[in-house]
């Protein structure tokens, strides 16, 4: 089980590889493989941390069987933090 630090981080990484892969379009999508992979994160605490940012309106999930992430897009909401936080880093 991740710590609450590791959960933090997995959210942050998540948010970021989404944002990077499809340059703050809604109308692309990583597949949940592809983060799992590119993040070298556990399938438990991917589909944790998706779970999270679902719960908080900043991505949509579609879910493959057992609870793992087969698609996922970031919401109107999670591009506009994304835009946020790139105008605070300059």
């Amino acid at each position: 089980m991740a710590t609450l630090r590791e959960r933090k981080i997995y959210r942050e990484q998540v948010m970021k590889a989404l944002y990077e892969a499809t340059e703050g379009n809604r109308l692309l999508g990583v597949t949940g493989a592809k983060l799992r992979d590119d993040l070298g994160v556990h399938e438990e605490d991917l589909a944790a941390a998706c779970t999270y940012l679902v719960g908080e309106g900043l991505i949509a999930v579609d879910w493959a069987t057992g609870n793992t992430p087969s698609m996922v897009t970031l919401t109107h909401q999670g591009i506009r933090l994304m835009e946020a936080e790139e105008e605070e880093q300059g």
